[in-house]
């Protein structure tokens, strides 16, 4: 009784298990739920674009200082390395042949001087004796025309003979031709004022007198120059010149100016375009993340190779701790003028070049869609091509493709 209750009970397991494996078995299976996919919904706004530029600080100004003087330098006051101020006196030439030279013109020009005075003196003495010869010659003129007049009337009444006539106009005569050579005299002698002989010996002395005081101006501006001073704020990089020695014509000092200084920051085509002179930039030294610098763009230059795509933008920077040295690594953000449009993150692109984005429809379908991409800020870009309101997804390179159905966070 005990061993057939057993089999019974086994055969009615056996029975249910068949029937759950059935039941099991005619069951429909259920379809797989979509993939969900983080989306963005693309609104109109605003965005700061900038552009990340590499570089380096180079001096505001670099002075090469030079002499046109073939001296010898009697002192060098600075040495390289020294902070020098605009007018500060860096080397000092001889000037013994210079002054030697000066004192030479100086005394020309005074004898000069003395010439001028004579030919002053002279020439009021020669116009003087010129207007007096003038005056007797026209006083015996008269007095013997008068004669003649009175024997004329003496011959008509047959008191003087024809020959005593003849006699006193032939005086007549001589005395017209004093009188015209006494004027010629004054015509030429002129005044002391105006035109005339007398006159120009005293310019000719005047002018030579001015000849020697240029020249001894001339020395003396060399000798000036015999002080060479620093043109400007700066300190020293260069000295080629010991005391002793000919300046020739060789580079004596190289002074640069380093505050303010500039950044220059090499760009490409695509990167220059837009940034504007003033526009705000900041500059970071490489390898000092605490030193960054606040500055403005000072200007874009066009291709640094003729024929190249790569430009160069001049950033002002302030340097009144004087942390910042010409030749340093930096990198620096150049901010562009603000864009306004429809915005989408950066990463919802498809591709490098920023062509596609990925929609997402009221259906949870998938779209592909072109644009073209305006401007970025790095994590915000502005594009044309989709309107707001749109939902994009977020990440472009998320393995959804055009076409599939997909779930995602209303």
């Amino acid at each position: 009784m005990g061993a057939r209750s057993t089999r019974l009970g086994a055969r009615l397991l056996c029975t249910a298990a068949i029937a759950l494996s059935v039941s099991a078995c005619s069951k429909p299976k259920q379809a797989a739920a979509p993939p969900f996919v983080a989306t963005t919904v693309a609104s109109f706004g605003t965005i700061s674009p900038s552009e990340s530029l590499a570089g380096i600080v180079a001096p505001y100004e670099n002075v090469a200082v030079q002499s046109s003087l073939s001296e010898p330098a009697d002192s060098v006051d600075v040495q390289e390395g020294d902070v020098v101020r605009k007018g500060q006196v860096l080397a000092q030439l001889d000037t013994a042949d210079l002054q030697a030279q000066l004192s030479s013109d100086m005394a020309t020009a005074q004898s000069n001087g003395a010439n001028t005075s004579h030919a002053v003196f002279q020439g009021s003495l020669t116009i003087a004796q010129g207007q007096d010869t003038l005056h007797q010659a026209e006083a015996t003129l008269l007095n013997d025309s008068t004669n003649l007049q009175r024997d004329l009337n003496l011959l008509k009444q047959g008191y003087i003979s024809q020959q005593s006539v003849d006699q006193q106009q032939a005086v007549v005569r001589n005395d017209e031709a004093a009188v015209a050579s006494a004027r010629s005299t004054v015509a030429a002698n002129g005044s002391l004022s105006g035109q005339g002989l007398q006159s120009s010996s005293i310019q000719q002395s005047r002018a030579q007198e001015q000849v020697a005081l240029a020249q001894a101006d001339q020395v003396r501006v060399q000798i000036a120059k015999a002080t060479i001073t620093s043109p400007i704020d700066g300190v020293v990089v260069n000295r080629n010149l010991n005391p002793g020695e000919y300046p020739g014509n060789r580079q004596l000092f190289t002074i640069q100016q380093m505050n303010p200084v500039y950044a220059i920051l090499r760009a490409s085509s695509s990167q220059v375009t837009g940034i504007t002179v003033d526009a705000p930039a900041v500059v970071e030294v490489a390898g000092a993340r605490d030193l960054r610098v606040p500055g403005k763009v000072a200007g874009v230059l066009n291709q640094i190779v003729p024929g190249s795509t790569d430009f160069i933008v001049k950033v002002l920077l302030p340097n009144t701790d004087s942390k910042l040295r010409s030749g340093m690594a930096v990198s620096g953000t150049v901010a562009k003028p603000s864009l306004r449009g429809v915005r989408v993150p950066v990463t919802a692109f498809v591709d490098d070049n920023h062509n596609t984005v990925l929609t997402v429809g009221s259906d949870g379908i998938v779209k592909t869609v072109p644009v073209r991409e305006i401007g970025n800020d790095g994590s915000t870009s502005v594009l044309a091509g989709v309107t707001p309101g749109t939902r994009v997804v977020s990440n472009g390179q998320s393995s959804v493709g055009d076409g599939e159905r997909v779930s995602y966070q209303p």
